[in-house]
């Protein structure tokens, strides 16, 4: 899997932070903010709850080599826009397949794994070459099919993402993703994203089973 940026917001902190001035003041002209100023006013609007600011800014990634496994848990996340390479149009290929590293890791299991992702593409192509259109063929192509995806959020949107998807309770790939956005992310607006990942990182874990190495998560996405 790769993770990119497309395009986000220019100067995203800055953005966010002059919007919240502008709620308090009755002369937008006249607003001049510097870093440490920034910093303050995001600082406290985020802790307050006053996350409405953070729409103003806004992320486009390309997730490449993403299983629809993990897409169709991507696309529940509402609040965003998403375009996604279409199979009814695109041939999958026979190195479009993403292996999971619990079967990676054990090779009798990874040799028969590899033996019905070789079935099905076999058949798949058979059924094409038989007349069957590509958007039919597609049912007996497994959900280890990767592709390639858009994804765009504005701030607020992927902080409520990385808390849920950052998680270790998340599912392996969407993680994966989730973490590599999150770089990029943090990268481009320090500030907005400073505190950003599972809801461990900023307090009490919301699980019923907490995870045993909290300590170490919260190290973790400080760090990144």
């Amino acid at each position: 899997m790769k993770v990119s940026l497309v395009e986000h917001t220019p100067n995203p902190d800055y953005v966010a932070a002059f919007s919240a001035r502008v709620c308090y003041s009755t002369n937008p002209d006249e607003l001049k903010l510097d870093e440490e100023g920034i910093r303050r006013i995001l600082r406290r609007v985020i802790k307050s709850g006053h996350h409405s600011v953070l729409e103003h800014v806004s992320f486009t990634f390309l997730i490449e080599g993403i299983s629809r496994v993990a897409t169709h848990q991507l696309v529940r996340h509402r609040i965003a826009s998403y375009s996604q390479q279409s199979h009814r149009y695109t041939k999958v290929e026979r190195e479009s397949f993403v292996i999971p590293p619990s079967i990676e890791g054990m090779p009798q299991i990874k040799k028969l794994y590899d033996e019905f992702i070789k079935n099905s593409l076999e058949f798949y192509e058979k059924l094409i070459e038989l007349g069957i259109k590509k958007e039919d063929a597609r049912f007996v192509i497994p959900q280890a099919v990767s592709s390639n995806i858009v994804v765009s959020m504005n701030a607020r949107e992927l902080l409520h993402f990385f808390s849920l998807r950052c998680c270790v309770r998340a599912q392996w790939e969407i993680r994966e993703a989730a973490i590599e956005m999150l770089k990029i992310a943090k990268s481009k607006a320090p500030v907005i994203f400073e505190n950003a990942g599972p809801a461990c990182v900023r307090g009490r874990c919301p699980e019923e089973n907490p995870c045993t190495d909290i300590q170490q998560i919260r190290r973790f996405f400080k760090e990144l």
